[in-house]
């Protein structure tokens, strides 16, 4: 679904809707499967909850996962989103590691167990 586009970054195509949540989310499948894919290291036992950091056109958005959302879409808030441009099938840029940690960083999340992921 995503591949590497970048040195931070990730390309996949994703249907993108407005919902009426307060964060973005895509399923909670394809969230811990990403999550694997972005953090892991195959290292001893992992976590799969941190939030994931995707990009819409010039937006970064923290995303969670939800049993609610249907597979392959990314629903961001409504209070975010140009409600004329969604929904819609669109590229999405998905952070690496090293960059995702750096933009929580910045907007307040608790990271614990995420800095052995990040090169010194």
């Amino acid at each position: 679904m995503f591949e590497r586009f970048s040195s931070g970054y990730f390309l996949g195509r994703m249907y993108v809707e407005p919902y009426d949540g307060t964060e973005a989310a895509i399923h909670r499948t394809e969230h811990e499967r990403l999550n694997e894919h972005v953090y892991t290291t195959g290292q001893g036992i992992e976590r799969t909850d941190f939030p994931l950091v995707m990009k819409l056109d010039s937006a970064h958005f923290p995303v969670v996962g939800d049993e609610g959302i249907p597979s392959g879409t990314l629903a961001l808030p409504r209070d975010r989103v140009d409600p004329h441009a969604l929904p819609d099938d669109r590229p999405v840029l998905l952070a690496d590691a090293p960059r995702a940690a750096e933009l929580l960083r910045y907007a307040g999340y608790d990271l614990d167990g995420i800095d052995e992921l990040i090169p010194a």
